[in-house]
C-alpha cells in the first residue's frame, strides 16, 4: 500500500516539510493510478457492504487540511464507491453559540456512527486544538478562570492529551479512527485561491478570511506537525497525504479506507441452522410459484 509511507503511528515525529505534496516523488503514472482508483472503488463497495452487515465496529475518518486542500472533492469522489445508507458526512465549521456553551467534544458525540457505519468528519475536534492554538482563541472562551487563566501552551497541551484519551476511549468501545491530513503546498494553495476568484462557478467558495489563514500558513504547518506527532498511535494513526495532485490523493485515500475496513476483519453474519433450513423451504415454495 503506497499510503503506508505517509503513515504516522506515534513511533516517530511528523516533519511535514520533508514530505512531498505531489505525486512526483512516488514516480507514478496518472493513467495507471486513475485505473487503480476505479478498481479500489469496487473493492471498497464490497468491503463496506460486509462491514455494514457485520456491525461489530464503527469507523471514523477524520479529514483535516488547510483551506483549498480538496477535502470536499475528495469526499465526493471516494464516497461514490460506498452505500450512502452506511456512510455519514459531518462538516465541523466554526462552533455556534449552542456548541460553545458545551464542551468541545459535545457536537462530535452527537454524530458518532453506529457500529457497522462509517462517519467522515470534514474537519473535526482537531479544529479546537489547531485553530484554537494558531488563532489564540483561549481567552475568547466563556469558561472558568481556572481554565482561561492557564498559559496558552498548557491549555493546548491539555487539549492534545484530552483528544488522545478520547480516541483511546472510542477504540476501547469498538470504534476505529483514521486521521488524514491533506498536505498541500503553499504554491498550489495560492493557485486554487486564484481559481476561486477567476472562475465564476467557484466564486462562492472564496472567503476574505482565506487570505488571513494563508498569512498564517507556516504557523498552521507547525501546529499540525506538533499535533500529528503527539496524537498519532498504532490504533488511531495519521496519514499526511500529498494533496497537490487530486487524482493521486483520491487513490491514496481509497487505499487507506480499504485497509481500515480490512483491519476490522468483517464477516457476514452466519444464520442459525434452524433458520437456514427455513430458507431452503422458502426457496422451494418460491420455485413453485
Amino acid at each position: 500500500m503506497k499510503a503506508k509511507k505517509y503513515r504516522f503511528d506515534g513511533s516517530g515525529k511528523c516533519d511535514l516539510r520533508s514530505l512531498p505534496t505531489d505525486s512526483k516523488k512516488d514516480k507514478v503514472k496518472k493513467e495507471e493510478i486513475v485505473k487503480k482508483f476505479g478498481e479500489n472503488l469496487k473493492t471498497l463497495s464490497e468491503l463496506q457492504n460486509c462491514f455494514y452487515a457485520d456491525s461489530k465496529e464503527g469507523l471514523i475518518i477524520v479529514l483535516q487540511a488547510l483551506d483549498a486542500a480538496g477535502k470536499d472533492s475528495l469526499i465526493r469522489h471516494v464516497a461514490t464507491g460506498m452505500n450512502p445508507q452506511g456512510v455519514t458526512v459531518s462538516c465541523f465549521k466554526r462552533p455556534n453559540s449552542e456548541e460553545l456553551a458545551h464542551d468541545y467534544l459535545w457536537r462530535v458525540n452527537k454524530v458518532l456512527p453506529k457500529r457497522g457505519e462509517i462517519a467522515i468528519f470534514n474537519r473535526s475536534y482537531y479544529e479546537d486544538v489547531i485553530t484554537a492554538g494558531v488563532l489564540h482563541l483561549k481567552d475568547s472562551y466563556d469558561m472558568a478562570p481556572r481554565i482561561t487563566g492557564m498559559a496558552e501552551k498548557k491549555f493546548i497541551e491539555q487539549r492534545i492529551r484530552q483528544v488522545k484519551h478520547y480516541e483511546e476511549y472510542l477504540y476501547e468501545n469498538s470504534y476505529r479512527i483514521v486521521k488524514v491530513f491533506l498536505h498541500i503546498s503553499k504554491g498550489e494553495q495560492k493557485k486554487r485561491f486564484l481559481e476561486r476568484i477567476d472562475r465564476p462557478d467557484k466564486n462562492w467558495k472564496f472567503e476574505p478570511a482565506d487570505l488571513e489563514t494563508r498569512e498564517l500558513f507556516d504557523d498552521y504547518m507547525d501546529m499540525f506537525e506538533n499535533v500529528i506527532s503527539k496524537t498519532a498511535t498504532k490504533e488511531s494513526p495519521w496519514y499526511a497525504l500529498p494533496a497537490d495532485d487530486k487524482w493521486y490523493t483520491r487513490y491514496l485515500f481509497s487505499e487507506i479506507l480499504i485497509d481500515a475496513i480490512k483491519n476490522t476483519k468483517p464477516e457476514y453474519p452466519s444464520l442459525p441452522e434452524e433458520t437456514r433450513e427455513q430458507l431452503s423451504e422458502y426457496k422451494k415454495q418460491l420455485e413453485k410459484l
